[in-house]
């Protein structure tokens, strides 16, 4: 069976280190701007699968600051039925920026960035504040019960 598993024939493009082995289900991701040295989420979670990202963040109200979603993968996204602005960093498969958007409005749609691994949504203004760049390094760390 494992010929069947996705896992196997689609290897994930996200590079994600762990902070500790376990064999329990992960429950948030922290997203780490290495350039710049700042926290850009603590409490973030994952959607790799097609329902998950077809639902994103739609019927939420809000980002609290330190929460995210990573749509992966991901060459672009849309705001159509959103409540709130967004943050969206595309992230490559080096885990580089390629293309930042601030403060995305609801029923906007982003460019399509073929090289992109996997986009990151932020609280608005987030990027402003961390002094996130095109061409930062990302890292993206497991945290493990």
């Amino acid at each position: 069976r494992a010929f069947l598993n996705p896992r196997v024939l689609f290897p994930p493009l996200l590079k994600i280190s762990t902070s500790a082995e376990s064999n329990f289900p992960m429950k948030y991701l922290k997203i780490l701007n290495l350039t710049r040295n700042t926290i850009l989420a603590e409490n973030t979670v994952i959607a790799d699968s097609f329902f998950s990202r077809l639902q994103g963040l739609l019927g939420k109200d809000s980002l609290a600051t330190g929460e995210g979603l990573i749509l992966k993968p991901c060459d672009s996204i849309h705001t159509f039925f959103m409540r709130f602005s967004i943050d969206a960093a595309f992230v490559d498969k080096n885990n580089r920026v390629i293309r930042l958007y601030h403060s995305l409005e609801p029923w906007r749609i982003s460019g399509i960035f073929p090289h992109a691994a996997f986009c990151i949504e932020l609280p608005a203004r987030t990027l402003q504040f961390s002094f996130t760049q095109e061409g930062d390094q990302i890292e993206v760390i497991s945290d493990k019960l």
